[in-house]
């Protein structure tokens, strides 16, 4: 009898810990991580981008506190409901489905990272999650536009 193939709750729990709101690297963000997060935060954009952002290769990462951990990090996320595209994937980044070893790099790093699973399935968790991801982002994005939130 054949069992079903790993989803990405096997792959991943998340504990809530922050070590990957810190080190090394930084969050990219997209136009509209930095749209969403301005209006959370009741800025305009313009100046989310001088307090929060540094500039690194001409695109904005978000800035770290002199502890490495990020300026939104204080015990847990304090802009969780719209933390950026980067955030929201993490550990089903997009580098895995070149490099699917790096799932093991990474679980040294992250208690919530389980290991042990075949490479096609990280692949195939990966693209999921990404998928549901972009199709998220485009719900939110397009009902922004309309006016809502």
């Amino acid at each position: 009898m054949q069992s079903d193939p790993p989803t990405s709750a096997d792959l991943f729990e998340c504990r809530q810990c922050g070590e990957c709101c810190r080190g090394y690297g930084g969050t990219y963000l997209a136009s509209p991580d930095i749209e969403n997060i301005a209006r959370y935060l009741g800025i305009t954009k313009q100046e989310f981008i001088q307090r929060y952002c540094t500039l690194s290769a001409g695109q904005y990462l978000l800035c770290q506190k002199r502890d490495g951990y990020c300026a939104f990090w204080d015990g847990l996320c304090t802009i969780h409901p719209v933390k950026p595209r980067m955030c929201m994937a993490w550990p089903f980044i997009e580098n895995l489905l070149y490099e699917p070893s790096n799932w093991d790099v990474m679980a040294q790093a992250c208690p919530g990272i389980r290991t042990g699973f075949d490479k096609k399935d990280v692949i195939r968790c990966v693209r999921r999650k990404l998928g549901e991801l972009e199709r998220y982002r485009n719900e939110s994005i397009s009902y922004n536009k309309t006016g809502g939130v």
